[in-house]
């Protein structure tokens, strides 16, 4: 496994993200929309299979956007790209119905261990991100070295 500090390590921006999920997620529709210190934020456009009768954003749709968030966050949180972090445990609570055609995920890593990262993520839709629609936190576990 790479390290930062390691010449082969790959850097966590948003375009070298989107590229990974393109080609070793090509199902994903859920993509890196911005990165900071210690946050992640990703986008997805939803779609007719997203939707539940009166337009709202399903739950399994709002879920997975809070896991991938959470996912981009692990790289900026490790300071590298690690596709093999896996969720260790992800809880989420929906707040409001999801009315949208946008739906986004900031991700706030709280803690990095050299085991996992934990984070908390907030979803809105459009540009409504002072009304959230679900808040979440989970951990991301991080491979042992090879």
């Amino acid at each position: 496994m790479a390290t930062p500090t390691d010449p082969d390590s790959t850097a966590a921006t948003v375009d070298a993200i989107n590229d990974m999920v393109r080609s070793e997620f090509p199902g994903s529709r859920n993509f890196c929309h911005e990165l900071g210190p210690g946050y992640a934020i990703s986008r997805l456009e939803a779609s007719g299979g997203d939707l539940r009768p009166g337009g709202f954003i399903s739950g399994p749709t709002q879920f997975g956007a809070a896991d991938a968030a959470l996912w981009f966050a692990t790289f900026v949180g490790l300071g590298r790209m690690e596709s093999m972090a896996l969720t260790s445990e992800l809880s989420i609570r929906f707040l409001r119905p999801a009315i949208g055609s946008v739906l986004y995920a900031r991700a706030d890593i709280d803690i990095v261990t050299r085991r996992s990262v934990v984070g908390t993520v907030r979803l809105w839709c459009d540009d409504e991100v002072d009304r959230p629609t679900a808040t979440a936190q989970g951990t991301y576990a991080i491979p042992l070295p090879r």
